[in-house]
Parts: structure tokens; C-alpha cells; sequence
């Protein structure tokens, strides 16, 4: 497996830390993405041991700032979610990770500026705690699909937000591959983007999400990455495989021969 290509726990999501553990380790995985609300039920204990069987290493954890709730101007509402965000990002650091990504919360009723305002100022003090860590915020792009979780839709709002917040970008490519001007866009956001989520889309798929084993799908992939890395990107590669495509062929067997796309990729392109 090519050296900058994380392994996503997502494509294993109903399996437990040491389910998990033994596919990283089947699969020679040397960096990982875990999902925060694993870490969160079985304990770092757990994780560590899972990593450690595994022998790889953590780099990022997925947190949803507010789980399933749409943004609040009201700074009661911000309390809990901080302190989970605390908590996150002391497991990232405990487990020697790299980075955690968020996903901010729906839009609620306000216009777009109000609800990245109410963000910024809820995740605020958190930004400080994790600098104290050396863990790194990042904020992804998400289609509006997940409006009710979520309010950056491109990758251009997520820059704007990742700015207006002073934090990272991580981008997903299935989640902004259509956008108008992204060559442009790569190259503003990589100076902040510390993490890339790769897979594919199949033209006509209706569901959501509808991600696909890269080489499967219609995404120009090589394209993409190679603009990333002529402009000078050099974190890693998540393979982030989630829907009914992944759910039939399994989990694992998807993300093995995700692994050996995109790391023939990356190798055919000099990363």
C-alpha cells in the first residue's frame, strides 16, 4: 500500500475497534481515519489496543460538532458540544493522531453568514485547546443533501468557513468534483488543507451517499489528485467508502481493492 493512503474506518462503521483492528492489519494499513463516536463508546484504552494490534498509526478522527442539530445562536446550546469537542480532541491526542474534521451542524433557519458566524464563535474556544495538543481542526465539504448536518456544500464555502474560523480544510473530492473552477480552488486551499478524501462516483446513482471503489466510477481521479499534487499537497490520501455499492461487495474486500487503486494511482502520478 502506497505510504499516503489512509485507511477510513467509515466503510466499517458497525464493527467494533478490534473488528476494525484486524482489517487494518489484513490490509497492511500504516495510517487510519477512526470515526470519534467509537473512540467515544469503548474508551482510548480500546483504541490503542486496536491500533497497536493493527501496527499503524492514527491520523485523524471524524466529529460531528452537533450530531444530528442545526446551529443555535444561543451560547447555552454551544456548552455540551465544546466539551464533547474537548474530549475528541484529547483522544486524538492521547492516541498520537494527527487531526480531527468536523461537520458544523445544520443551517437551522438562518442564511448561510449567520450560521458560519454562530460556528465560529461556538467552536472558538476549542481552537486554542487543540493548538495546546497539537491536534488540528478541519473543517470538509458535504453535499446539501446534509443540510440539516452540515453548511458547507463546496469547496469554495468551506475555505471561506475554514478562514472566517481559523482552522483547516479537508477536502472531499466526491463531495466537490463538479464545481466550477476547481483546479483554482485546489490550489487556495491547499496551503490549509491537511487531509484528502478519495473515492469514486458512477454517473446515474441516485442514492446518498453513493460513493464507489476509485476506477469504478466517472470521477476523473488522476485529473484531480494530480492538480493537488503539482501544486504542492503533501498529506494523505483518505479512502473514504461508505453506501449500497461498498455495503455489497463488503466493507473490506471494497476497501482492499480501493487501496490498490489508488495506490497504483498515486504511484503512476510520482506522489
Amino acid at each position: 500500500m502506497h505510504p499516503r493512503v489512509c485507511i477510513d474506518s467509515i466503510a466499517f462503521m458497525s464493527d467494533s475497534l478490534a473488528t476494525q483492528s484486524e482489517y487494518f492489519r489484513r490490509l497492511g494499513a500504516s495510517k487510519v481515519t477512526l470515526l470519534g463516536h467509537h473512540i467515544a463508546q469503548e474508551g482510548t484504552v480500546a483504541a490503542r489496543a486496536a491500533l497497536e494490534h493493527a501496527g499503524c498509526q492514527l491520523q485523524t478522527v471524524v466529529h460531528p460538532f452537533l450530531p444530528g442539530q442545526a446551529l443555535n445562536p444561543s451560547a447555552a446550546s454551544w456548552e455540551a458540544p465544546r466539551e464533547a469537542l474537548a474530549k475528541s480532541i484529547d483522544a486524538v491526542a492521547e492516541l498520537g493522531g494527527k487531526s480531527l474534521y468536523m461537520i458544523t451542524g445544520g443551517h437551522g433557519g438562518m442564511i448561510w453568514e449567520e450560521a458560519a458566524e454562530v460556528f465560529c464563535q461556538a467552536i472558538s474556544p476549542c481552537i486554542g485547546h487543540a493548538a495546546q495538543r497539537g491536534v488540528t481542526l478541519m473543517i470538509e465539504n458535504a453535499p446539501p443533501l446534509y443540510a440539516d448536518i452540515h453548511i458547507a456544500h463546496s469547496l469554495r464555502d468551506t475555505i471561506t468557513l475554514a478562514r472566517q474560523a481559523g482552522i483547516g480544510v479537508c477536502i472531499d473530492l466526491p463531495g466537490c468534483w463538479t464545481e466550477a473552477g476547481l483546479q483554482g480552488l485546489i490550489r487556495e486551499a491547499v496551503p490549509i488543507t491537511h487531509l484528502v478524501q478519495v473515492s469514486d462516483y458512477v454517473c446515474g446513482d441516485r442514492c446518498v451517499p453513493a460513493r464507489a471503489v476509485p476506477g469504478d466510477g466517472n470521477m476523473p481521479l488522476e485529473r484531480m489528485i494530480g492538480w493537488l499534487l503539482d501544486v504542492g499537497y503533501t498529506g494523505l490520501f483518505d479512502l473514504e467508502l461508505i453506501g449500497p455499492r461498498i455495503d455489497e461487495e463488503g466493507g473490506f474486500a471494497a476497501t482492499q481493492r480501493s487501496a490498490e487503486s489508488l495506490s497504483a494511482l498515486l504511484e503512476k502520478l510520482g506522489a
